[in-house]
C-alpha cells in the first residue's frame, strides 16, 4: 500500500516539477526573494529563508528523482529483456545490468568488435558483388 502511494506521489511530483510553469514559478520566487532583500536589510534571516528552502527541496528531490529513475530504468530493462527473449538475440544478455561495470564494459567491447567484423564482411561481399557485376557481359537490346 505504501509503495503504491509513494510511486503515485513520486510520479505526480516528477511530472509537476518538469513543467515549464513550475520552473517559471521557482524563478519568480527567487526574484521576489532577491527584490525583498533591501526591505529586510539583506539580513542573515533573509538569506537563511532561501538557503533552508532550497536545501530542503533539493534534499527531498534527490530521493524522488532517484526513485523515478530506478523505476524507469528497470521498466526499460524489462522491455529490452523481453525483446531479446523473443528475438534472435542472445539470451545471455538478459540480466547483464547486474554485472560489474568492468564486466559490462567487456561485453560492450565484444559486441563492438563483432559489429565491426560484421560490417567488414558486408562491405567485402558488396565489393565482390560490384566486381562480379562489372565483369559480367552486358546484354544488348535487340
Amino acid at each position: 500500500m505504501i509503495e503504491k502511494t509513494f510511486t503515485k506521489v513520486c510520479n505526480w511530483v516528477a511530472h509537476l516539477t518538469g513543467l515549464p510553469l513550475t520552473f517559471a514559478i521557482c524563478c519568480l520566487i527567487v526574484v521576489v526573494w532577491a527584490v525583498s532583500g533591501p526591505f529586510f536589510g539583506f539580513s542573515d534571516t533573509w538569506q537563511l529563508v532561501i538557503n533552508t528552502g532550497t536545501t530542503i527541496i533539493t534534499f527531498l528531490m534527490v530521493f524522488l528523482i532517484q526513485n523515478t529513475q530506478n523505476r524507469d530504468g528497470a521498466a526499460i530493462q524489462a522491455k529490452l529483456d523481453e525483446l531479446i527473449r523473443v528475438s534472435e538475440g542472445h539470451n545471455h544478455f538478459i540480466g547483464i545490468e547486474h554485472l560489474t561495470e568492468s564486466e559490462v564494459e567487456e561485453i560492450r567491447d565484444r559486441c563492438e568488435r563483432a559489429a565491426k567484423r560484421h560490417d567488414e564482411k558486408i562491405a567485402d561481399m558488396a565489393a565482390k558483388k560490384a566486381v562480379t557485376q562489372k565483369r559480367a557481359p552486358k546484354k544488348r537490346a535487340a
